[in-house]
């Protein structure tokens, strides 16, 4: 039990729980799990006993970049497996596995300066050809697992949430609640929110579009064939 205990107060953890009143804010800031969870049974028992620990409704701040989708995953289960409601504000950014949380709210809300960005699953692999296979079909079920979170949450078509995902596709608050990503845009008084333009912005569109008005290099002059070197060195002879 003592091993236990150290083990659990050396966690470097990504959230943190604070109580006001009757009700509890959960703040998820910067990487989710980038040193712990995965392979780890405290981790996400810690987490799911702090949010058990108490009944109620809860608020959860979101301004993450991501990180390991299948913390993400779990935390997302968690949430939805809440009995009370579970209030989700984005106040700066929800990415990558981070926008997969955001799906697991009640209500979803964006600050009007918010952004949310989706994208295929990504990982490192080494080996040969069989290894790379394998690689490839376990990054497609992993995508096919966080469409099925953007899907109940926005009744998107799969063929479409999928298409989002390969253009790495970034949404402002508007876009976002546009969208069906989020139910409302924070602050916003009445009918102000429709003011707003929604824009989605696709980073691998950008990019190719930038790099197709960067000036085409030149080809180098092709090189002195072999078939030309061997006659001028039968020559030289």
């Amino acid at each position: 039990m003592r091993i236990k205990t150290l083990e659990v107060m050396k966690i470097k953890k990504f959230w943190n729980w604070i109580k006001n009143d009757d009700e509890r804010t959960l703040f998820l800031n910067g990487v989710i799990s980038d040193e712990t969870w995965y392979g780890d049974e405290i981790t996400p028992k810690l987490f799911k006993d702090e949010l058990n620990s108490e009944s109620g409704d809860i608020v959860v701040w979101i301004n993450s970049p991501g990180g390991d989708c299948i913390a993400a995953s779990q935390i997302y289960n968690m949430l939805m497996d809440y009995k009370g409601n579970v209030t989700v504000k984005i106040d700066g950014i929800a990415a990558s596995a981070a926008s997969v949380i955001a799906m697991a709210g009640t209500e979803v809300q964006i600050s009007p300066t918010g952004l949310m960005m989706i994208h295929n699953p990504l990982t490192i692999a080494f080996g040969d050809a069989s290894e790379m296979e394998k690689a490839k079909a376990m990054l497609s079920e992993v995508k096919e697992s966080i469409i099925n979170a953007y899907e109940l949450k926005t009744s998107i078509p799969r063929n479409e949430l999928s298409h989002l995902m390969d253009e790495e596709t970034w949404f402002n608050a508007r876009k976002a609640v546009d969208l069906g990503f989020a139910d409302k845009i924070m602050f916003a008084q009445g009918d102000e929110d429709k003011n707003l333009e929604g824009l989605a912005f696709s980073n691998m569109v950008a990019v190719n579009s930038i790099l197709s008005k960067l000036p085409k290099k030149e080809k180098p002059p092709a090189g002195t064939s072999y078939k030309e070197l061997s006659t001028r060195l039968n020559l030289i002879k």
